[in-house]
């Protein structure tokens, strides 16, 4: 039996999820853990982490560790992303991390990252044909995927954390600073040349702002479980009408919004406009939403390493 841990740091939140998995492979997920740590946050053009934020994800990673350390038979899998790797000071974080807890990330690409959300998606999903779109805090991973197989991946600079600093006020949004992210956002898309390939397919969403997006409708809803999204649908219509519904409210009423957590309430529109632009673009009529991603594709590597090589 081991205890596999699976730390995922991203730009806005940094995750843990604990799965028990026996030798013939079959697992059983124990404990997930979740921090906002908007480690992103202020990087600015030279691309540095700042202070406050380290502390802030530091302590989040001490928490972690009192919750590991207690388990027998782990193994360690920490992965770091967009704003680890695109920081100017990454060296030094990942060494101050760790001296202090004797943790070290493994910083993943883009194409990395897209790999292990595609292995979450597909083997919790009946997902044939569609296009995965993770919106993390710093970056979005497009992931086609045709016959169940992955054929076109790409990480692109749109992130919630990012995208809302850059052009949007964090209460009120105003017309021509929408104008402003929207159109910078249609132009990274456009530049990603086999998106066409996805024409009129569903689209799958994963992340932080595409799952939020999923609660708010289903708080709406009524369901019981509304953090319960995944395989969720929504049409691009309720998508459309979420977004509107929010550009119209101030960060005091999107606070008050059910299902969005008031630490997103600031960063949430910058987190939907790349999936809304996206459904526009390619004419796709309906999202689903994956609960599974990146830290899930670890868990099915992991589980397809010990059936390959059993003891």
């Amino acid at each position: 039996m081991e205890n596999l841990v699976v730390i995922d740091l991203g730009s806005n939140s940094v995750r843990m999820t604990i799965s028990e998995i026996d030798d013939a492979g079959n697992y059983k997920t124990v404990n997930q853990v979740k921090r906002y740590v908007r480690l992103s946050e202020n990087m600015g053009d030279e691309q540095l982490l700042q202070p406050v934020a380290i502390e802030r994800t530091l302590a989040a990673l001490t928490d972690f560790k009192t919750i590991y350390d207690q388990l027998d038979h782990k193994q360690i899998k920490a992965v770091a992303t967009a704003a680890v790797r695109q920081a100017s000071n990454q060296k030094q974080f990942l060494k101050q991390v760790k001296d202090q807890l004797d943790l070290t990330f493994t910083v993943i690409s883009g194409a990395n990252e897209a790999r292990y959300d595609y292995l979450g998606v597909v083997n919790t999903l009946p997902i044939v044909n569609g296009l995965l779109v993770d919106t993390g805090g710093a970056s979005s991973e497009l992931i086609l995927v045709q016959n169940r197989q992955m054929k076109q991946v790409v990480s692109i600079p749109l992130g919630s954390v990012t995208l809302s600093q850059a052009y949007l006020e964090s209460d009120r949004i105003q017309a021509d600073s929408l104008f402003a992210a929207m159109t910078f956002v249609n132009n990274v898309l456009n530049d990603v040349w086999w998106l066409r390939e996805a024409a009129n397919l569903p689209v799958i969403g994963l992340g932080g702002a595409n799952r939020t997006l999923a609660k708010i409708n289903r708080r709406k809803k009524n369901f019981l479980n509304f953090e319960d999204v995944h395989g969720y649908k929504l049409t691009a219509t309720d998508v459309y009408a979420t977004l509107t519904q929010l550009l119209g409210l101030d960060l005091a009423g999107r606070k008050k919004v059910p299902g969005l957590s008031k630490d997103r309430a600031d960063i949430i529109i910058g987190g939907l406009i790349p999936v809304a632009l996206l459904m526009r673009l390619l004419d796709s009529q309906q999202i689903t939403f994956s609960n599974a991603g990146l830290r899930d594709g670890i868990l099915f590597d992991r589980i397809n390493e010990i059936k390959s090589h059993p003891e």
